[in-house]
């Protein structure tokens, strides 16, 4: 489940990874260094006009600062995938907690426990 591009056809992956690592890029460059923003995942309609993007925080306890720090910055985003992007429709990025990869770290924790 971590990385979501793998059952999007060859198109929407291409686009869903320079997405992801624009993002990354962006976000690495942006952050206040208060927490960790990592990137683990992206998601892009078929169309190409929505994608979702997928976000771990370190500490967990600025989950929701961080949250609101990304969606703040979408409108910048979006100028800089449009500066960094050869495509001619740039998505509307929503942001997300990634669950999928908390779960994963949780079931490691507990299989290391054993």
């Amino acid at each position: 489940m971590k990385d979501l591009n793998i059952n999007q056809d060859g198109r929407q992956g291409k686009a869903a990874n320079l997405i992801k690592e624009l993002c990354a890029q962006f976000l690495g460059r942006e952050n206040n260094n208060t927490s960790l923003i990592t990137v683990t995942a992206c998601s892009v309609s078929p169309d190409l006009k929505r994608a979702t993007l997928f976000m771990t925080v370190l500490p967990e306890n600025k989950e929701q600062e961080a949250l609101g720090f990304v969606k703040r910055k979408r409108s910048e985003l979006r100028e800089y995938l449009k500066k960094n992007m050869a495509t001619k429709t740039i998505p509307f990025i929503d942001v997300m907690i990634d669950k999928g990869e908390k779960n994963r770290q949780k079931i490691d924790e507990l299989l290391l426990e054993k």
